[in-house]
């Protein structure tokens, strides 16, 4: 299951844009205050009216009027619509899942929300999930394709707050409100601080996924360095060619049931405690847990992950997030790094510009200019420097 396309409309400084057929790595780049972590805040948003509902995620955000696109009515709703592939049924389908938001009497309310996909080669996408202000239907055969007539729609309300696909997405008879459920609740926006990865942890629990912090490093080092050797051990001979003189990774178990990481110096007998090793060094550890997840998270969005990193590092991190996008887990990355750029191909790259306050996404593959000029064999990083991204840099 891979997004194919995401839509925001009056979202912040998204007054309308749309980016298209996205890569399984795709990058995004643009000037401070263009919307990049605008961008991947529209999937923590997600992701929060899904476990909690849309009034609590409006709250956490300073509320609808915050998010409301500046310059529009007070009328007007939050749009956000993605399309992803699945299959259904052995064929692999566009579905497409689109809600509105809005405000009534100062309370936030789900104006439409919708779920659909083509059943055949031709006609109109059906509705198999269709909702105005808590009512509606959802298709609960969904994979008898026979005929319109023998599809059974089961009315349901819900809360005016509520996304549908929060209760019915958890039952499997509703399949594809159920894999795009399962795609919003495992998607990870990454926020990660290298102080909170520091230090000794409390050793209850084996944690299986970095969290989006990173404060849970050292549960989920020991989960893949007890329960996925191989996986562990890769992870260490990536450390070992990027970082001089690092020989081996150990969690250890103190005698008073915490948890803390052990970096080995191949010049020292004694180990450090990762309280005491650099900043770079503790991301690059992260990061590699990360990206070497035995399940990886169908979408996983990274910002700026050059900062405390060598730029000589970059390239191969690249071919790390690419890897990890190979396997199944889909990535978005945004950066301000020209070497990160070099390493990347030029249909895996978008750049976002401001004009009249709003928020317009460009494709590198779509300019003329670049696409000539990187199949001569140039590089995008350099082309962004020379300025041919236009309206991505500062003005």
């Amino acid at each position: 299951m891979r997004i194919e396309s995401l839509r925001l409309k009056n979202y912040k400084s998204f007054r309308d844009a749309e980016m298209n057929a996205i890569p399984p790595l795709a990058v995004i780049v643009g000037a401070n205050g263009t919307g990049k972590t605008t961008l991947f805040g529209a999937f923590g948003f997600l992701k929060d009216c899904l476990i909690f509902n849309v009034s609590k995620a409006l709250q956490a955000r300073g509320g609808f009027r915050e998010l409301l696109s500046r310059g529009v009515g007070s009328d007007a709703c939050v749009e956000i619509e993605i399309k992803f592939r699945l299959e259904i049924s052995g064929v692999e389908r566009l579905v497409t899942y689109s809600v509105s938001i809005g405000e009534e009497k100062g309370r936030a309310v789900v104006r439409r929300e919708i779920l659909r996909y083509k059943r055949g080669r031709h006609g109109q996408p059906f509705h198999f999930l269709d909702f105005r202000a808590g009512s509606g239907y959802a298709i609960n055969n969904e994979e008898d394709f026979k005929s319109d007539e023998e599809l059974e729609r089961e009315e349901q309300k819900v809360a005016p707050d509520t996304l549908a696909i929060s209760g019915l997405g958890q039952f499997e008879r509703f399949k594809a409100a159920n894999a795009f459920r399962q795609l919003i609740e495992n998607w990870h926006v990454s926020d990660f601080h290298i102080d909170q990865a520091r230090g000794s942890k409390d050793a209850v629990g084996m944690d299986e996924h970095l969290s989006a912090s990173g404060d849970n490093l050292q549960l989920v080092a020991r989960n893949i360095y007890e329960n996925h050797p191989k996986v562990f051990q890769a992870i260490l001979q990536s450390m070992q060619k990027r970082v001089p003189g690092i020989s081996t990774v150990t969690p250890k178990l103190t005698d008073d049931g915490r948890l803390l990481l052990q970096f080995k110096d191949g010049a020292f007998t004694d180990p450090f405690i990762d309280r005491y090793v650099s900043d770079g060094t503790i991301k690059m550890f992260a990061y590699l847990v990360l990206l070497h997840d035995p399940t990886p998270h169908p979408l996983l969005c990274v910002e700026e992950p050059e900062n405390q990193l060598y730029p000589s590092l970059l390239g191969e991190l690249a071919e790390e997030f690419r890897a990890y996008a190979q396997r199944g887990g889909q990535v978005l990355v945004s950066t301000h790094s020209p070497d990160f750029l070099n390493a990347l191909e030029v249909d895996e790259v978008f750049w976002l510009s401001k004009r009249q306050g709003y928020t317009h996404i460009h494709r590198a593959r779509e300019d003329a200019q670049i696409a000539a000029y990187m199949a001569d064999g140039d590089q995008l990083g350099y082309l962004w420097k020379q300025g041919f991204f236009a309206g991505a840099d500062p003005q």
